[in-house]
């Protein structure tokens, strides 16, 4: 599922057409600790360019995407804003077939002198780093790159400040567009038993494994076998069609790149040219440009690992609070069940209340009939104290423990509706789409106590509110879904009207879902749609059968002192639908 050498020259030559020679940097950004983005500004007006140096989604595109970027820039943006801001592209170049594409800049340095830099894209797998060089006495000297490989990390390939840079070094393998069948098929056939599709890997720079099983799929209509069927004259014929026509491909460009789709709907990857091999085991969907692909592939599993690495912090910070609010629970529930004994002390108040004319100040303890069991019991007594007086403190221990058991269970009952509260925080913390919900999330934690002001870095005004989310039904209802908790309050209590519908997965931490009436009776199809956005925008997300209640909106409440997002309804039913974000 990574790019291959292949592919990136198709990329190299979108990038090309595109008019991107002669450009100039206009906007670089790091929205995330591997990702870079720069916008280029040309005769042709502006591109967006993503690279990425993470190893599940190493890539170079065009990019149509909107990324939220750090307020404070990170230094290795602050470092290609100095050097390459302003700098003319003079080319892009791919050393054959590798995965390294490099975007050489003709830029003026800050004493005025024109310098030749480059920006290195290497998208080797784990590997992958994105590392920026300068010209120096015709050798490349890395100024830094975004991943610093010290001796610790590597001791083959060093990158880190001033040293001379060196290329990552090349096996002996073929160029699919410059050799010919005969001296291909010549290299396959010195490992005859290998299988086809291994071989190919081995023989060849820059193709991948979903693009060797279907040459070698197209040779034999068989993707296990070995390189011996070359030995076939037809065999041969076959195998040197998809060569010439892989060949064109990359001369020319392709004629649709597919992303390959499994039967959930889940991508599975990706190539240049249509494929056979999975038969209809597989989904295919066609795009018009590589990057096209590229963007749509990678771009969601981008976002959530940016999501992931901002949203780390606050996550623990609330995962530790629900942690200890469950062990206050046990705590108090061990509290709670020692107040059982209170009858005791009851019971024996009242039998020292019994047999007070037996008793006199100094005795240590009493015999007495128990009227509940029907046997001697022996008291123990403070010798300190008076008859009345001993009486008088087991009637005290039973008001005690009977007061805290009425107390503990009324916290307990808090404090379980304050575990319900933080597992929907968390819940939209984990589905936070943008930087702007994780600060709303921040500051709603914020006022409720649980993140001290300090460690809130955006104040109140800072903040600005968010809108829901929006959607229409089939039937051309409007359906909003808060993204958070204070969201949630607002879109249920203010924003909608009591004959509107609310909607929210039963007994499952999840956003409020609203769909506005205006009037009209709504649909069953369009509840169902509205069922479904809220289980998909919920902690059941990507689940079966999740059960969604729904009621008109004057039948939810708000009850005095609940958290933000905890409401109670009534008139409620509840349908099933599965979670599925699509």
């Amino acid at each position: 599922m990574s790019l291959d050498g292949a592919y990136l020259s198709l990329i190299r030559q979108e990038l090309i057409n595109k008019g991107l020679i002669g450009s100039r940097a206009d906007k670089i950004h790091q929205p995330a600790r591997d990702e870079l983005t720069f916008t280029f500004r040309g005769f042709k007006g502006g591109v967006k360019i993503a690279m990425s140096a993470n190893p599940s989604a190493a890539r170079v595109c065009i990019t149509g995407g909107i990324t939220d970027n750090p307020q404070s820039p990170p230094m290795f943006c602050m470092l290609l804003r100095k050097h390459l801001s302003g700098g003319r592209l003079l080319d892009i170049t791919q050393d054959g077939l590798e995965r390294v594409l490099s975007f050489d800049f003709e830029c003026v340095n800050e004493i005025g002198d024109i310098v030749r830099n480059r920006l290195s894209a290497e998208l080797l797998g784990r590997c992958s780093n994105i590392i920026l060089l300068t010209e120096k006495n015709g050798e490349w000297r890395v100024i830094d790159s975004i991943k610093r490989i010290g001796d610790d990390v590597s001791a083959v390939r060093r990158i880190l400040p001033g040293i001379l840079y060196e290329a990552p070094p090349k096996e002996n393998r073929l160029d699919l567009r410059l050799c010919s069948t005969e001296e291909a098929v010549e290299r396959l056939l010195k490992v005859p038993e290998q299988k086809l599709e291994k071989a190919l890997i081995k023989a060849f720079e820059g193709v991948s494994p979903i693009l060797c099983r279907e040459w070698a799929y197209y040779t034999s209509k068989d993707i296990d076998i070995t390189c011996s069927c070359l030995e076939e004259k037809d065999r041969q014929e076959r195998f040197g069609f998809f060569l010439k026509k892989l060949k064109n491909i990359l001369e020319k460009g392709g004629e649709g790149y597919f992303t390959v789709f499994d039967k959930n709907g889940k991508p599975v990857d990706f190539t240049f040219i249509p494929t056979e091999q999975y038969g209809s085991e597989m989904v295919h969907k066609r795009f018009d440009s590589p990057s096209e692909l590229l963007d749509s592939f990678f771009s969601g599993r981008a976002n959530a690992e940016r999501m992931k690495q901002r949203s780390g912090d606050l996550l623990k910070s609330i995962l530790a609070v629900y942690n200890r609010t469950a062990k206050k629970i046990e705590l108090q529930k061990g509290e709670l069940s020692a107040c059982s004994e209170r009858e005791v002390f009851r019971v024996r108040g009242d039998l020292l209340s019994a047999n007070i004319y037996r008793m006199e100040k100094g005795m240590n303890e009493i015999t007495v009939d128990n009227y509940l069991t029907g046997e001697r019991e022996t008291i123990k007594l403070d010798v300190r104290l008076t008859p009345s007086q001993n009486a008088q403190k087991c009637y005290g221990e039973y008001r005690k423990l009977d007061t805290a058991e009425k107390m503990l269970t009324k916290l307990i009952e808090q404090e379980k509706q304050e575990l319900v509260y933080l597992d929907s925080v968390f819940d939209a913390a984990a589905r936070a789409q943008t930087d702007a919900e994780l600060q709303e999330i921040r500051l709603e934690l914020s006022q409720s106590g649980y993140l001290k002001k300090g460690r809130n870095k955006t104040s109140d005004k800072s903040v600005k509110p968010l809108q829901p989310l929006k959607f229409k039904s089939m039937d051309g209802f409007d359906i909003w879904v808060g993204r958070n908790n204070i969201q949630n309050d607002k879109l249920t209590l203010k924003t909608a009207k009591g004959d509107d519908l609310w909607l929210h997965t039963k007994d499952i931490p999840g956003s409020h879902v609203i769909v506005f009436a205006k009037g009209r009776e709504i649909p069953d199809s369009t509840i169902l749609e509205a069922a479904r956005l809220a289980a998909s925008n919920s902690k059941a997300k990507g689940g079966t059968k999740i059960p969604v209640d729904y009621t008109k909106v004057r039948y939810v409440k708000k009850p005095n002192g609940a958290k933000p997002g905890m409401v109670i309804f009534t008139n409620n039913k509840t349908v099933l639908v599965d979670g599925d974000a699509e």
